[in-house]
C-alpha cells in the first residue's frame, strides 16, 4: 500500500534526537556562563575572573605591584591575566563540548552547534 510511509518513523526518531540535542546544548551554554575560570600572570601578583564562556567578570591585583612607576608592567599583567582566563575558558567550553558529543553518540570531531 503505503510502503514510502515506513521512513516516517525515522524521521521522527531524528526529530526526538534533534530537540535533545538543542536542549542539551542550551543547558550547557547555561552552565558555562555559571562556571567561573581563574586566569593568573606575574606568578600570581594578578588574576582575572571569567565565565567559561569568556565574559571577563573580575580582577585580582595585588596591592604590592601598585607602584605608579611600574605602570605599564602592570597593563601588561592585566593583559597577560585577561588572555590566560580567556583561554583557560575556551578549554573549558572546548571540553564541555566534547563530553556533550560523545554522550550523545556524535563521531569524535564533530563541531557543534552545526
Amino acid at each position: 500500500m503505503l510502503k514510502g510511509l515506513g521512513g516516517l518513523g525515522d524521521m521522527a526518531k531524528m526529530m526526538k534526537a534533534a530537540t535533545e540535542m538543542q536542549t542539551k546544548m542550551a543547558e550547557m551554554q547555561q552552565e558555562l556562563a555559571r562556571t567561573v575560570v581563574v586566569g593568573e600572570s606575574g606568578a600570581g601578583l594578578v588574576k582575572a575572573r571569567c565565565t567559561a564562556k569568556g565574559e571577563v567578570t573580575g580582577l585580582d591585583i595585588d596591592a604590592s605591584i601598585l607602584v605608579p612607576s611600574e605602570k605599564e608592567v602592570l597593563e601588561d599583567l592585566i593583559l597577560a591575566a585577561i588572555k590566560d582566563a580567556q583561554a583557560r575558558a575556551q578549554t573549558r567550553s572546548a571540553s564541555e563540548l566534547q563530553r556533550l558529543t560523545e554522550a550523545l553518540g556524535l563521531p569524535p570531531g564533530m563541531n557543534l552547534p552545526f
